[in-house]
């Protein structure tokens, strides 16, 4: 199916992939519309491709070698034990992931996408009306504008879900990740090759280094803990959103400093308390399932549709193969409605599959934490299969196999 117009909701990871995708479906007409402004290089936070998913993903003309990355190639889970700088190593994995920066990757596809796309930064997408032949977009400053079909990239507060399925809201999970980056990378153990997961009773933090865009590295870490419970230093959590650097108040960041010089081995914590304040923040841990990941003329992609806590390390590629997806079903249809129909087979159960196997992994990770001090290597062994149990090929850490899918 060729021709037509296209809006893509939304001009991140996510965004830009569901415009490669469109483009390369045959598209005539793709107008992208980033909130945003060009900002969004700058967002320094980590985040990791399995090798693997890497592999379909290259094959597929998605990411690229050239895509700063750092390889990762061993997980290593520690406990403190007394004065032990780097703690007691109570379990180990193969890694097979590459460490990305978050601003980087997006500056890479966004330079993908062709140049006849056009690109709006700072428009911002107040509401949709969908009819039988297409759906007209309403911007915040009262421009509105129709096309052929919508796709929804804008993230887990989607205007575009909500015009599919009014309600259909991410849950918070009762947890959040403390985020923060810093330059602190000279003397990493293992050469900077390990992923390295401090646990504690109620959480854990997960640290390994990621390029910083100058051909260096930064130390990426994200702590998954409750919040304090204390009167005044319980985040807002009333909805969906993060509290970026300079929204966390002074008594947050004294409690995130006790917990990690509380519970950490004494190197790690030195790496963590070292992080500069105005690079930390919080992101609430939220679920999200959709009924479907199409409706009438529009299609979800990414943390539009199905939001999976980042436990299984597969958000990115999940954004990314949602856009394989869209391409393969875009020129194998013969008209919009089996295009769709297509897509939402292919990723609707995906999604959910990835969404259950992040709740056990977040359930076993932070809400009900082993005890640590006891916890021998079979013993890790065992527990972690258990948070696997009952996941497949579609739904694995890491993500799911493209092939897999396919087969």
């Amino acid at each position: 199916m060729r021709g037509g117009s296209i809006a893509v909701v939304g001009g991140s990871i996510a965004g830009c992939a569901a415009a490669l995708a469109a483009s390369r479906g045959g598209a005539e007409r793709i107008t992208v519309l980033e909130r945003a402004d060009d900002r969004l290089r700058d967002r320094g936070v980590g985040i990791a491709l399995h090798g693997d998913r890497y592999e379909e993903l290259r094959e597929a003309g998605y990411v690229a070698p050239e895509m700063p990355w750092a390889p990762l190639t061993r997980r290593v889970w520690s406990v403190r034990d007394g004065e032990a700088g780097h703690g007691r190593v109570v379990g180990e994995q193969p890694f097979p992931f590459r460490a990305y920066s978050w601003g980087s990757l997006w500056s890479e596809l966004r330079r993908r996408v062709p140049e006849g796309v056009s690109y709006r930064s700072g428009a911002v997408v107040a509401g949709l009306e969908p009819d039988a032949d297409g759906v007209t977009l309403r911007l915040a400053d009262g421009y509105e504008e129709r096309f052929d079909a919508v796709i929804g990239a804008d993230g887990y507060r989607s205007v575009v879900r909500e015009a599919m399925f009014p309600g259909a809201d991410a849950t918070y999970a009762g947890y959040i990740g403390w985020r923060g980056t810093s330059s602190e990378v000279a003397g990493l153990p293992s050469d900077g090759l390990d992923a390295h997961n401090i646990v504690f009773p109620g959480g854990h933090c997960m640290i390994y280094r990621i390029p910083d865009g100058l051909g260096g590295h930064r130390l990426n870490w994200v702590l998954y803990t409750a919040p304090p419970e204390a009167d005044g230093l319980h985040p807002d959590l009333s909805t969906p959103t993060s509290l970026p650097p300079g929204r966390l108040t002074s008594q947050l960041t004294e409690r995130l400093r006790a917990l990690v010089a509380d519970n950490f081995p004494p190197y790690w914590a030195a790496r963590v308390l070292g992080t500069p304040a105005e690079t930390t923040f919080i992101q609430p841990i939220y679920d999200l399932e959709v009924p479907h990941y199409t409706s009438g003329r529009m299609a979800l992609v990414g943390d539009a549709a199905s939001v999976a806590r980042p436990h299984i390390g597969g958000g990115s590629v999940k954004a990314l193969q949602d856009a394989t997806a869209l391409e393969a079903a875009w020129t194998a249809g013969d008209d919009w409605t089996e295009v769709l129909e297509r897509y939402d087979a292919a990723r609707g159960p995906v999604g959910s599959a990835m969404v259950a196997l992040a709740r056990r992994m977040g359930d076993a990770q932070v809400g009900n934490t082993p005890d640590w001090t006891v916890m021998d290597r079979p013993g890790f062994d065992a527990w972690w299969q258990e948070q696997n149990s009952g996941s497949d090929r579609r739904s694995g850490f890491g993500g799911h196999s493209m092939k897999a899918g396919q087969a």
